[in-house]
C-alpha cells in the first residue's frame, strides 16, 4: 500500500485523538498567556512606528493613538500636505517627534528611502505598520483592461513586502513588532472584490509565513470590515448597519499590537463569519451570491 493511501486511512483518526488530548491543556496555557499580554502590555512611549498610508483613515488615526501613548513617528503616504496636517496634530497629542516623509510604496527605490531616512533620524525602528492600500470593488468579468488591476497588487501586496524586506534587520534588532492592515475580504472572498480580496489573501499569508521564519518580531495581523475611512466610503454595509469609527478602530489595533495579539478583527461581530466560511463554505457562498451577485442582476435587469 502506498504511504499516501495509507496516511488517508491512519492520519485522521489519530489526529482527532491526539487533538483531545492536546486541546484541553493548550487551551489552559492560552488562557493563561493571553492573561499575561492584558497585564505586561508594551508601553510605546519613546519607541518609533513607522506607519504607511498615514495621510487619512486607518493610518491617520493610528498615528493619533500612538501619538497619544508617546510614541515617535514616522509618517508615510504620497500626500505631502495632508501627512503635515496629521503631523502637527500627532505633535499636539503627545508625539514627542514626528517625520514626514512622502513616498510611493509600490516603488521598491521609495521603500528603501523611507526606511532608511527612518532609522537615520531616530536611531532604531520599533514598529512597522503596513497600513497602505486600496480598495476595489467591480465584479472580475467586468475587467476590461486586465492591466489595470496591477496597482492594486502592487500597493496592497508589493507594498508590503518591500517595506517589510528594508526594515526586519532593524526590526530583529529592536525586537520589534510588525502590524498589518489587511482586510476581512482576505479571509471571505466576497464576490465584487475578486482581485483586492486576492492581494489581501496573499499579503496575509506573506506575513503568517514570517512570523514562522522570524520568532522575534512579533506580528499582529488586522483584518478590519466595516470600518469608516476615505478608503472605504464607496462601500457601505447594509441599511441597518453602520461603519465602525476609525478612531475605535485605531484604538483597538494599538491595544492588540501592545499586548501581542496574532489577529485582530475589527468591529468584533464580524469574527463569527470566518468559522462560517470555514466550517459551512457552501451556506456562506450561497449567502454571497443571493445578497450580492443576484442583487445585482436585479438592479442590472431593471436598469
Amino acid at each position: 500500500m502506498e504511504i499516501n493511501k495509507l496516511l488517508n486511512i491512519v492520519f485522521p483518526p489519530l489526529f482527532v485523538i491526539a487533538l483531545l488530548f492536546i486541546l484541553p491543556p493548550f487551551l489552559v496555557l492560552k488562557l493563561l498567556f493571553s492573561t499575561q499580554r492584558f497585564v505586561f502590555k508594551e508601553n510605546v512611549a519613546g519607541k518609533v512606528v513607522l506607519i504607511t498610508g498615514s495621510s487619512s483613515g486607518i493610518g491617520e488615526h493610528l498615528a493619533y493613538e500612538y501619538a497619544r501613548r508617546g510614541a515617535r513617528l514616522s509618517l508615510v503616504a504620497r500626500r505631502t500636505d495632508r501627512l503635515q496636517k496629521v503631523a502637527d496634530k500627532a505633535r499636539q497629542l503627545g508625539s514627542p517627534d514626528v517625520i514626514v516623509i512622502t513616498a510611493d510604496v509600490s516603488k521598491i527605490e521609495d521603500c528603501k528611502r523611507f526606511v532608511d531616512m527612518t532609522v537615520n533620524h531616530f536611531g532604531q525602528l520599533d514598529h512597522l505598520v503596513n497600513n497602505a492600500g486600496v480598495a476595489h470593488g467591480t465584479f472580475f468579468k467586468e475587467t476590461r483592461n486586465i492591466s489595470d488591476l496591477v496597482p492594486i497588487m502592487d500597493i496592497n501586496f508589493w507594498g508590503s513586502v518591500y517595506g517589510t524586506h528594508f526594515a526586519v534587520p532593524y526590526l530583529r534588532k529592536s525586537k520589534g513588532k510588525i502590524i498589518v492592515i489587511s482586510s476581512a475580504a482576505g479571509w471571505l472572498y466576497p464576490p465584487g472584490a475578486t482581485i483586492y480580496s486576492a492581494s489581501k489573501a496573499a499579503q496575509i499569508g506573506l506575513y503568517e509565513s514570517l512570523r514562522i521564519e522570524c520568532p522575534e518580531i512579533g506580528i499582529t495581523i488586522v483584518t478590519p470590515g466595516f470600518v469608516e475611512s476615505e478608503m472605504t466610503q464607496r462601500f457601505r454595509p447594509a441599511k441597518y448597519l453602520k461603519n465602525e469609527p476609525t478612531d475605535d478602530c485605531a484604538k483597538a489595533i494599538v491595544e492588540s499590537t501592545c499586548r501581542g495579539d496574532m489577529y485582530l478583527t475589527e468591529p468584533f461581530w464580524m469574527r463569527p463569519l470566518f468559522l462560517v466560511k470555514v466550517l459551512c463554505p457552501e451556506l456562506w457562498d450561497w449567502t454571497c451570491y443571493w445578497l450580492i451577485v443576484h442583487r445585482r442582476r436585479a438592479l442590472d435587469k431593471n436598469a
